[in-house]
């Protein structure tokens, strides 16, 4: 049965996911510096053929996803009402997606195809509808839910995701958006499967019960 995955969710040490005031210039926020360092380094050892912890939790983010579910903030910078439609995401003519993604926002727009099969579909439907329609698009493969923070936030507090893999980074920031907090009892249908570390941060597989 297909499920809905959560990868390379970084946070630092006291609970942080995103810092404040993300812009442009600063896509994760102030004062965040250094979070993704450990998946950029697997990113790269990869690439070059290289093995180890770090990389392998990186190559199973891409396994068998057939479709991607994110917040607004994760695709762009702007608040509000959309100023015009020119803003086509962080990654260029070819997002890394090449499939369809469902951006979650108050404010609709058009879908917008790129090259490489990524389509991007925005949504203001309610979490469940939306995972529905991410199911469909995924052909029997899994979805992976992106950031930021408050969007994954729904779908736990839904008890909808089933699988979350946590890097916990040696990063202390003090202030932004904390992914684990207001859940209530959404936690509690979830159980930690596997725990391991690399000198660079300390990954966590959660499962739901």
């Amino acid at each position: 049965m297909p499920k809905l995955r959560a990868h390379n969710l970084t946070v630092s040490l006291d609970g942080f996911a995103a810092g404040t005031d993300q812009r442009l210039d600063a896509p994760f926020g102030d004062g965040i510096d250094g979070l993704h360092a450990w998946m950029f380094a697997a990113m790269r050892d990869h690439a070059d053929g290289r093995t180890g912890i770090d990389v392998d939790r990186v190559e199973r983010s891409e396994e068998n996803i057939g479709a991607t579910i994110m917040g607004r903030h994760m695709f762009g910078p702007q608040r509000g009402p959309w100023q015009d439609e020119s803003w086509t995401g962080w990654w260029g003519a070819n997002p890394p997606y090449h499939h369809d993604v469902f951006v979650h926002t108050h404010h609709l727009r058009p879908s917008l195809t790129m090259e490489g099969g990524t389509t991007f579909h925005f949504t203001d439907e309610p979490v469940e509808r939306v995972l529905e329609r991410a199911f469909e698009a995924a052909g029997g493969r899994d979805v992976r839910i992106g950031g930021g923070p408050a969007t994954v936030q729904q779908y736990l507090r839904a008890g909808l995701v089933d699988e979350l893999h946590l890097a916990v980074v040696p990063l202390l920031v003090g202030r932004g958006e904390r992914l684990l907090d207001n859940l209530a009892d959404g936690v509690q249908g979830y159980q930690v499967a596997e725990l391991v570390s690399s000198p660079a941060a300390t990954h966590a597989v959660l499962t739901r019960r």
